[in-house]
């Protein structure tokens, strides 16, 4: 038996997942590690922590499993995309703590720079938002807020990374530096359709390009990790950032395959195959992988609140114990309640792009019920992916064919809820594929590590390791649906209305 290593650094977590031949992971491994707020907005994470943890898991997952060093044919880097490190290239030593994607603190200097005109070149150059979500202005902070840093960073002596770079420095005792399309692509310096670093944009964002690490494709040799780690030397074959590794674990390599992950939040990404569709409803385009030089697109969405949803239920108002129960709760809850809940709790994701907007429940009467609550919040999941869908299949052209329900295949841990994944395909009119391996970001970077070593097939035949565990097909009369996703519209129209907030 030849295993395959899969790191997945996470936002709260790293795990580390062995996987075999077949495709089954035969242990895992997680570390938790702190979250750091220095002020309101800003969210920071000590990158010795980050690499500690990466380092423990890999040895516990060994351990775990009863395998050495010496059984792991390849290892394959997922990971929190856009967190932002920068570091001294002599002694690898971090000059700031990693600023994570979803610190705020440089939302000024991006509304000056929208003020300026700036985003319609960015957006076409490199398909995102002008945003802090993304890594470029992170940069710009730490060297102008570090003392020295930006002259040291003049002088070559600075390197940047998201976290995939990062660990591969670390784990090939710095003799690598570089990044994969994935996660260069959601910089604001990356030229996603030339597939360079953009001398423009590293300009306006005033970022030296000695900076920078060197783009290779997703899958492929991206140095060696050293003995010292593991006990062996193991070879690195893909990067990915998660989202991406998750539509590669979930075999959505054709054009107009989605796949949904739903966890605190939630991302969709549909594939959009040679083409990088401009999004005209604020979604991002962005590459989902690139091997043998050939990139691929797919157009992006988030939600914002997706699990976190019921978590408030459980947490905030106390209403339900587990998770769990808000699937008992919701099957239990009168269908005359058209109770709607809108969890703007942050703002609102994708395609609203509103950071104003805050929550709102609507249709409430005075039969309603912790039920209609509970199931209101997992509704709520089911009608943010419609609006993105929507949006989604205007930016690229509808892909349904006649008389054929597209599919779309979904994991995280809310997918879980067999409720809300019904509930989902009601909604969508759509089939909503869970797989037997949800862990499909960690999956998803294990198939291309082990496709380079010869232990899994090419990428067309990723489809062959994937396993279904369970079909929801569509049962929501038609006149039901539209009555209800009308209701939602509405709850939507009231939410963004200026004047209550």
């Amino acid at each position: 038996m030849r295993y395959v290593l899969a790191i997945d650094q996470g936002t709260t977590s790293t795990r580390t997942i062995l996987f075999g031949t077949d495709g089954a992971p035969l242990s895992v491994a997680q570390r938790e590690f702190k979250q750091i707020y220095p002020h309101p907005g800003w969210i920071e994470h000590d990158p010795a922590e980050i690499w500690q943890t990466t380092l423990t898991t890999m040895r516990d997952a060994l351990q775990s499993a009863a395998l050495n060093a010496t059984d792991i044919v390849a290892i394959g880097i997922t990971n929190q995309r856009e967190t932002t490190l920068i570091w001294d290239r002599k002694t690898g030593d971090p000059i700031s703590n990693a600023i994570v994607w979803q610190d705020r603190r440089t939302a000024a200097l991006c509304a000056r720079m929208a003020a300026d005109g700036c985003e319609d070149m960015v957006s076409e150059r490199t398909g995102l938002l002008l945003d802090p979500y993304f890594s470029a202005t992170k940069i710009c902070w730490i060297l102008d807020n570090v003392p020295g840093a930006r002259a040291r960073a003049d002088k070559g002596e600075l390197a940047f990374g998201t976290v995939d770079t990062y660990l591969l420095w670390r784990l090939t005792k710095g003799s690598v530096h570089a990044t994969d399309p994935t996660n260069a692509s959601r910089t604001l310096l990356f030229n996603i359709r030339s597939g360079r670093w953009d001398e423009e944009l590293l300009r306006l964002f005033k970022v030296p390009a000695s900076l920078l690490p060197q783009v290779r494709d997703t899958a492929g040799e991206f140095g060696i990790a050293t003995a010292e780690h593991l006990g062996n030397e193991i070879a690195i074959l893909a990067l990915a950032g998660d989202q991406q590794a998750a539509l590669i674990g979930q075999a959505c390599l054709k054009p107009g395959m989605v796949k949904a992950t739903y966890g605190t939040g939630g991302f969709v990404l549909l594939n959009t195959g040679s083409n990088p569709v401009r999004s005209r409803h604020r979604l991002l385009t962005t590459i989902a992988y690139q091997w043998n030089g050939n990139r691929h697109y797919a157009l992006e969405g988030s939600i914002f609140v997706a699990g976190a949803a019921v978590k408030w239920l459980r947490d905030a108002l106390g209403i339900i114990a587990s998770s769990a129960q808000a699937d008992e709760l919701a099957a239990q809850a009168d269908p005359e309640q058209l109770v709607y809940f809108v969890p703007a709790f942050v703002g609102l994701g994708a395609p609203h792009w509103n950071s104003n907007a805050r929550g709102t429940v609507t249709g409430l009467t005075r039969g309603t019920t912790r039920k209609e609550l509970a199931r209101a919040a997992l509704e709520s999941v089911g009608y943010q992916t419609r609006d993105l869908l929507a949006a989604m299949y205007a930016d690229a052209g509808e892909t349904r064919q006649p008389g054929i329900k597209p599919v779309i295949r979904v994991d995280g841990g809310m997918s879980a809820s067999d409720w809300t994944m019904q509930f989902l395909a009601d909604v969508l009119d759509v089939q909503v594929d869970r797989p037997t391996i949800r862990e499909t970001t960690a999956l998803g970077v294990a198939l291309l590590a082990g496709w380079q070593a010869g232990v899994y097939p090419a990428p067309d035949a990723f489809s062959t390791i994937w396993r279904l565990d369970r079909s929801f097909q569509p049962t929501m009369p038609e006149n039901i649906r539209e009555n209800r996703y009308r209701g939602w519209r509405d709850a939507l129209a009231r939410t963004l209305m200026p004047d209550i907030h």
